[in-house]
């Protein structure tokens, strides 16, 4: 193995053991020493590898960016209508609302970011404007596409759909025992009625 796929290997499985420790613990939990010690490496390798929290929190926020994407090649959504991709996007990123670390992990952090006012607004604010440009952009070409009424107002759109899916997620950690499926298919029928031409 070389020097570079050791260090992606290292980097990797220290995302990993800070998404098990921030949703098996809580955030104040995740401390450098405590992910280190999770992922089999000393708290000195998790700051050489991030520096700070905050470059902790980014790198994580863009594994986890990563993996959505692979997720949605997985199940072709590009290749689908506009409409069809929404839909799908919503059912996809609702399905990982159940059980995952990785999702549990990064709204645990929204919530503690947003109450504690800590200094990692700015890497959720850039998160959250990656997913609405990607609704954004799903739902512009099933307009260029005839799938979504031409006169929907896209940006808005998408806006309200990200937020309706951070309010699900948000949800499902108050209250871990609710059903996300009649949610989730509210809001497809929802936006459904709102863009079918």
């Amino acid at each position: 193995m070389t020097q570079a796929e050791r260090r992606e290997r290292s980097e990797l499985e220290l995302l990993e053991a800070t998404m098990r420790v921030v949703s098996e613990q809580g955030v104040a939990a995740a401390t450098f020493d405590a992910i280190g010690k999770e992922a089999g490496y000393s708290r000195g390798l998790v700051t050489q590898r991030f520096g700070s929290k905050e470059g902790l929190i980014r790198s994580l926020i863009a594994a986890l960016h990563a993996w959505q994407q692979d997720a949605l090649d997985q199940a072709h959504i590009a290749e689908m209508d506009g409409l069809a991709a929404l839909s799908a996007f919503v059912h996809l990123h609702s399905q990982t609302a159940e059980g995952q670390d990785e999702g549990k992990a990064y709204y645990m952090l929204l919530a503690a970011t947003v109450a504690d006012r800590l200094d990692m607004r700015e890497a959720f604010a850039d998160s959250h404007e990656i997913e609405r440009v990607l609704i954004r952009g799903i739902i512009e070409r099933g307009q260029a596409e005839g799938s979504i009424r031409a006169d929907a107002d896209a940006d808005a759109t998408a806006l309200m759909a990200g937020c309706a899916l951070i309010g699900i997620r948000m949800q499902s950690l108050i209250n871990p025992d609710m059903e996300i499926g009649p949610v989730r298919d509210a809001l497809i029928e929802s936006l459904r009625a709102r863009l079918a031409p």
